[in-house]
């Protein structure tokens, strides 16, 4: 993998050596002298971010938050599109835009691209570059909307070098989900499973896609699996509850809601645990009252 020299990274981005040192210092950039092609993407959302005036103290918190509320996510700022939400980090992740200190949903006033994307379009090789580089790149790509299709290209391509790459079928799935090509959506989560059998995140995203086309039975072993490798991943348990009730099984959905509350009680869907919770329990001392009187 190409190397960049300290001096390649100041040019390249346009940024000090002063800045550069106060980021490594800050631990949001490796310590070191040469840097790949995944740390020029890292340093240059950390610029945008840091010109619109978001601390460097708040960016370390905000990649940490959303590290925690998604299981299997190492590095937010490449995995997932950051975008300044006031004086915080907020991430578009699996089709919402996410404040993760907070656990708030935000706005997100940037375009979204509508098109239907090709199924498989054909990559361009380039036989000098690794899987990780091109994974960087169609992660880079996706963050702009206006390039989705040239991501799924740099994705594919990662495929072609390394069919095994579980976060590249996730991330594809992720395009196809929002696209609502679910057919394809579930191919590359199963990919990805196949790939990671310990990958809880691959396991969430087949649980909504199985949801999504009326297989809640299905989502529900799905979920499990997803929460077995991930124990406090608070939107599998959150959505294990939805397709638990959807099946009928509100004793085993009530277990569950109560899990997520535990994980996040303030969060944007705390209200909606809560009052799922309460209608089970009434609905619970209504059955036991009508036994009562047979």
């Amino acid at each position: 993998m190409h190397r960049y020299t300290r001096a390649d990274v100041l040019r390249i981005l346009h940024i000090t050596a002063q800045q550069l040192a106060q980021w490594q210092k800050a631990s949001l950039v490796a310590a070191g002298d040469t840097f790949s092609f995944f740390d020029l993407l890292q340093i240059r959302k950390i610029r945008d971010l840091r010109a619109k005036r978001v601390r460097a103290a708040a960016i370390r918190q905000s990649l940490e938050a959303m590290q925690k509320q998604v299981a299997g996510m190492e590095n937010p700022l490449i995995e997932a599109g950051a975008f300044a939400a006031g004086s915080r980090v907020a991430f578009r992740h699996d089709g919402h835009a996410l404040e993760p200190t907070s656990g708030q949903f935000v706005m997100d006033f940037e375009p979204h691209a509508t098109r239907q994307l090709a199924a498989k379009p054909q990559p361009i090789a380039e036989a000098t570059d690794t899987a990780h580089e091109w994974f960087a790149r169609g992660v880079a790509m996706e963050d702009d909307p206006a390039s989705q299709t040239e991501a799924v290209l740099a994705y594919y391509r990662v495929l072609e070098i390394d069919p095994k790459h579980a976060p590249a079928h996730i991330n594809l799935g992720t395009i196809f989900y929002n696209q609502r090509d679910f057919k394809q959506a579930e191919a590359h989560y199963r990919a990805a499973i196949e790939a990671d059998p310990r990958y809880a995140l691959a396991h969430f995203d087949l649980g909504n896609v199985l949801d999504e086309t009326g297989r809640a039975a299905e989502a529900v072993e799905a979920y499990k699996t997803a929460i077995l490798l991930a124990p406090t991943y608070a939107d599998a348990h959150y959505n294990l509850a939805l397709a638990y009730e959807r099946i009928r099984q509100p004793r085993k959905a009530l277990l569950h809601w109560r899990t997520y509350l535990k994980l996040d009680s303030q969060g944007p869907w705390a209200t909606h645990a809560r009052h799922q919770i309460q209608k089970i329990l009434r609905g619970d001392v209504l059955k036991v009252v009508y036994r009562g009187r047979q």
